[in-house]
């Protein structure tokens, strides 16, 4: 963090401290984003300096970051605490999940080649809130790569913020569990999260009808077989968030059983133009490092590798060190670039 005048303040900004008042009063919470009307009332007040998080971005290839750590955590915090006190059809908070997204969109545009890099992505357990947020970034890079104009990316984020508030109204347990095995009852209460979510915003003018769509239609398929209404007809906007969606779903466990994310992968391929825009599973597809740096790996010649680096364009044939069975001794030189080890392919990700 770091201290700025106020005069220096040009909106965009976030507050690292609260801004307290000579009566001890907090003015402005920390996490908020400084918009040019809260930077003249701070100054109506006296108020001459205040404490922000610099912008520092990090330059790790492949790994989704949208901004610095402390950033990313307080989207994260701003977007479970704005959620977890929403009242059904009391909105007044969740107008402020724009400024997240908001946030969110301008430093994902500032990473440097964003669009053209492998994401690392490794499977996790996660809330809704880290996965929405995950849903966010992810949704916003791949609607990039279409060139979507920055008021749909706007739209497209902030409905991804929003797209899982309806798992609050219900009672089910989701995590890591096949929805496909719940007991009858509790899958017809689980699909309805999603008209719960959209019933209790429709009526707002703040929130674009991209966002209200991406609330309602995530769970649906081109197939007619996802819910709640078997639709087959999808907006491009719905159809890159849901991809996203059921992507970072699968590596969290939330409403099915958690998997590696190779069989996440498995899962887009094998449905795409069925269940899923097959040219927008393509793009995303290539932004995914199928096997994240740090997995162990089997190879069909029976030998167990680390994944050390990433071949750009070509997710499925990392660069591998082979590894001793018995534990995690490294073979010193045995390196294996799979794009160039044609014979060589991975079977299995090992635990």
């Amino acid at each position: 963090m770091k201290r700025v005048r106020i005069s220096e303040i040009r909106g965009g900004e976030i507050l690292a401290n609260p801004v307290i008042s000579s009566e001890y009063h907090v003015l402005l919470a920390e996490g908020t984003v400084l918009q040019k009307e809260y930077i003249e009332n701070l100054k109506d007040l006296g108020i001459t300096e205040v404490y922000i998080y610099e912008r520092r971005i990090e330059r790790s290839r492949g790994e989704i970051k949208s901004a610095n750590r402390e950033i990313e955590k307080i989207c994260e915090a701003r977007v479970k605490n704005i959620l977890e006190q929403h009242v059904y059809q009391d909105n007044r908070e969740l107008e402020k999940l724009r400024e997240t997204a908001t946030v969110i969109i301008e430093n994902i545009l500032e990473e440097e080649n964003v669009t053209n890099r492998m994401l690392e992505i490794k499977e996790r357990n996660a809330d809704i809130y880290e996965h929405s947020l995950n849903c966010c970034v992810l949704s916003i890079i791949l609607g990039m790569r279409f060139n979507l104009k920055s008021n749909v990316l706007h739209a497209i984020g902030t409905g991804c913020l929003l797209h899982d508030m309806g798992l609050r109204y219900i009672s089910v347990k989701y995590n890591n569990v096949d929805i496909n095995n719940m007991p009858e009852n509790q899958k017809i209460e689980y699909k309805k999260h999603s008209i719960y979510g959209y019933s209790s915003i429709e009526k707002e003018n703040w929130l674009d009808e991209v966002s209200k769509n991406i609330i309602l239609y995530h769970h649906e398929r081109l197939d007619g077989t996802g819910y709640p209404f078997r639709r087959k007809k999808l907006t491009r906007e719905v159809s890159v968030m849901s991809i996203c969606d059921t992507f970072d779903e699968m590596i969290c466990g939330i409403g099915c059983k958690q998997k590696k994310v190779y069989k996440a992968v498995e899962y887009l391929k094998s449905n795409k133009d069925v269940k899923f825009d097959g040219k927008i599973v393509d793009e995303f597809l290539k932004i995914i490092a199928v096997y994240p740096i740090g997995s162990y790996v089997l190879t069909n010649t029976g030998e167990i590798g680390m994944v050390v680096r990433q071949n750009e364009k070509f997710p499925e044939r990392p660069v591998i060190r082979i590894i001793n069975d018995d534990g995690r001794t490294v073979y010193k030189g045995m390196i294996l670039d799979l794009l160039k080890e044609n014979s060589v392919f991975i079977e299995d990700v090992i635990d």
